[in-house]
């Protein structure tokens, strides 16, 4: 896939039309990162060529987080490092094929975040992480570090049955494959936006129907971007665990006509989060919340909003994806029916 190919969601969905901004003073992140990253010994490999080398977090950072301060963002571009590092160790035998390889490996990180130390020699995403927790979690409630951690539990049950999938050759079914690949994209990664802003969202927003909706769509939509970006590079390990190889198994596409359905949904997902946003006002207004609640939502939602298009802007501009530059034959695009569309929905 080229980058073209990622790019025709621009002309197709409003939310992905306008290229995301850059935090004003995003320019010395980058050497900071890289310098952090390697004295963590994160890396593995040759930090210039390894996919965790050239993922460029800072930008992603910057583009996410364009208000926050600065020191703010630089301590979320090194927890999207460090998630970065855990999927590659995650994705590499044998860890890639053993849901117990990496249920003991989350044993230890999970030890370490709640001691707030890593055990003397521990290996680096240990270290790391124990760190990142001490720095973030300062201030935030006992509420909020427990839905940090019911996050990791899910990102670990996902990445082991990932694990299990790929060692026995299974494809998710279309009707898992959403919330699978949503835990196994870190879904604590949303939850630091709140640290980072120096706000806490109340429990009441967070179980509210719109607000789910809101988040989930959010996550498909980034999910499904990052399917595309990676995908040749999945289907030449054997991995089906992206959304263009789950796409092609249950109906019999080529990668080409899978690849046009993926952009259909993230289209279909687009549009749901816009409805979402829409009624998410009215239900807020039902709860009643105290103003330190309302300026909470306030701040995060854009960021929410914004994070789709600021994600594609990433993959882009990224050297951690193989997205080719020229454009190459693909099918012509076909005409679906409203039956092809609930059909893929």
């Amino acid at each position: 896939m080229d980058v073209s190919t990622l790019l025709s969601l621009t002309d197709r969905v409003d939310s992905l039309a306008a290229p995301s901004g850059m935090h004003p003073g995003a320019w010395p992140l980058a050497g900071r990162l890289d310098g952090w990253t390697r004295a963590r010994g994160l890396v593995i490999g040759d930090p210039d060529t390894s996919p965790l080398g050239r993922a460029r977090c800072d930008r992603l950072a910057a583009r996410l987080l364009r208000a926050a301060p600065l020191d703010r963002v630089e301590l979320f571009a090194h927890w999207l490092t460090w998630t970065f590092a855990l999927d590659d160790t995650l994705d590499r035998r044998p860890l890639s094929a053993s849901a117990t390889a990496v249920c003991d490996l989350y044993d230890d990180l999970l030890r370490a975040l709640r001691r707030g130390s890593a055990r003397p020699g521990a290996r680096p995403l240990e270290s790391t992480l124990a760190e990142l927790w001490r720095a973030t979690s300062a201030g935030m409630s006992a509420g909020w570090r427990r839905r940090f951690l019911v996050h990791l539990e899910e990102h670990r049950a996902c990445c082991a049955e990932e694990a299990v999938n790929r060692r026995t050759g299974v494809v998710p079914t279309l009707q898992r494959y959403a919330a699978l690949r949503r835990g196994a994209c870190g879904p604590h990664l949303f939850d630091l936006v709140e640290p980072v802003l120096g706000v806490e969202l109340p429990g009441r927003v967070l179980s509210c129907p719109p607000w789910t909706a809101l988040t989930e769509a959010t996550a498909d939509m980034i999910a499904w971007c990052n399917d595309l970006a990676s995908f040749r590079r999945e289907r030449a390990d054997g991995d089906a665990h992206d959304l263009v190889a789950v796409l092609a198994a249950a109906h019999g596409f080529s990668d080409g006509q899978a690849v046009h359905w993926t952009l259909d949904r993230i289209v279909h997902r687009a549009a749901d989060v816009a409805a979402a946003a829409r009624v998410l006002p009215d239900a807020l207004d039902r709860l009643l919340l105290p103003d330190d609640d309302r300026i909470a939502v306030a701040r995060v939602v854009p960021v929410l909003l914004d994070a789709p298009r600021a994600h594609l802007d990433w993959l882009v501009e990224s050297g951690r994806y193989d997205l080719a530059r020229p454009e190459e034959a693909r099918p012509p695009r076909r005409q679906l029916g409203l039956q092809d569309i609930l059909a893929a929905r």
